[in-house]
């Protein structure tokens, strides 16, 4: 499953209407992590980067195993919960 999160901020700043005489700076490229793959707008995450999004997002263990189709016991360790009883 791939989670895509669209990008809602625009690299053009709005036309003033009075233009500065100097030019804007242009945006500089950020450097993107070894461990995520970018194509033009969509970012994919790992199955775990997955489990933290939807976790911080509300959503309960269970909900984020039904959703990403995984076993409770899988997004449990993603999370650092442990199920042992002692």
């Amino acid at each position: 499953m791939t989670l895509a999160i669209p990008s809602s901020l625009s690299i053009a700043a709005p036309a003033a209407a009075n233009p500065s005489p100097t030019p804007a700076a242009a945006p500089v490229a950020q450097p993107v992590p070894q461990n995520i793959q970018v194509s033009a707008d969509t970012v994919t995450l790992t199955e775990a980067q997955q489990v933290y999004q939807l976790y911080d997002h509300g959503q309960t263990v269970t909900q984020i195993a039904i959703s990403l189709n995984l076993p409770i016991e899988s997004v449990n360790s993603y999370l650092g919960i442990s199920t042992s009883t002692s």
